[in-house]
């Protein structure tokens, strides 16, 4: 019977070399000069810290610019807001969502039984299985699941015959 899977995934190799861009341009922009600036990978998470809060917000557009110059949707990026202290030192996480949520999976399934499509949905832990005795109806719910927006960026995978 054939079959996909709806995944929403981030590569974790573009976003490494969205790091080590935005580190590259933060080393050689002058308002940064001397300042105890530094933007950390750790799996999913980017951790920015600066010398006050309008270091960070820049910091925030440099690594946001760059993971939109690597192709990594803005939807799968989630923004915390900026820890600032008592002494004017800022810290703030970037967090990179992997996955669909059961919620968005639920939004997703409704939407595939909402058009009608002679398939079955089944949620697997965060991605979204569609069988369908017919490939040209499959194809029609991948084309259908591309047109609407959902919150996060989806990705088609595992087609089976």
């Amino acid at each position: 019977m054939p079959s996909f899977d709806i995944v929403s995934q981030v590569n974790s190799m573009e976003i490494e070399n969205a790091v080590n861009q935005a580190k590259k341009e933060l080393a050689n922009r002058f308002d940064f000069k001397g300042s105890k600036a530094e933007i950390v990978l750790e799996k999913n998470e980017i951790k920015l810290s600066a010398a006050d809060q309008f270091k960070i917000k820049a910091l925030t557009e440099i690594v946001m610019g760059r993971l939109a110059k690597r192709n990594i949707s803005l939807k799968s990026v989630e923004t915390a807001e900026p820890d600032v202290s008592p002494l004017g030192h800022a810290r703030q996480v970037i967090k990179i969502k992997q996955g669909i949520e059961t919620t968005v999976a639920k939004q997703i399934t409704g939407f595939i039984r909402d058009g009608k499509f002679k398939v079955t949905t089944q949620i697997q832990g965060d991605e979204v299985r569609v069988n369908s005795k017919s490939r040209d109806e499959l194809q029609t719910v991948i084309a259908a699941v591309r047109a609407k927006d959902f919150p996060v960026p989806v990705q088609f995978v595992n087609f089976r015959d």
